[in-house]
């Protein structure tokens, strides 16, 4: 009986982990989808000639200047974009733990990152391109 409990909270500890990126991945979409109405948002407003404009704000709907709501719509879009990286880099780490659990090896790549300045351009003197 004892064996079948380890398996079991395995299993268990396996389909939580699995549910997790589900839901980190549907917040990634999600919030990909407001950043991406918030960009249309703004070229309609840069488009408009208005100092005041009706917008959104959750239920609400006010009457703004066209600047601070230009101002509003940028600072949602950054908080977007820094909560889909965020997610992003966490996810990697939760799907190579769920990898782990399921004892197969990481995937190849997933822990990649940029060169930098520095090394670009000893790749590029290396190679013999300008600098």
């Amino acid at each position: 009986m004892n064996e079948h409990q380890g398996t079991l909270k395995h299993l268990e500890e396996v389909e939580t982990k699995a549910s997790e990126i589900l839901t980190d991945r549907q917040e990634i979409v999600a919030l990909d989808k407001r950043r991406n109405d918030d960009r249309v948002g703004l070229r309609a407003l840069q488009k408009e000639s208005n100092d005041k404009i009706w917008i959104t704000v959750g239920p609400l709907l006010v009457k703004m200047s066209s600047k601070k709501a230009e101002e509003l719509l940028e600072e949602d879009q950054r908080e977007c974009s820094t909560a889909i990286n965020k997610l992003r880099s966490n996810l990697k780490i939760k799907v190579n733990e769920l990898r782990d659990l399921e004892l197969t090896p990481p995937f190849p790549g997933s822990t990649l990152q940029p060169m930098s300045n520095k090394e670009m351009a000893a790749m590029k003197q290396v190679l013999g391109q300008s600098v």
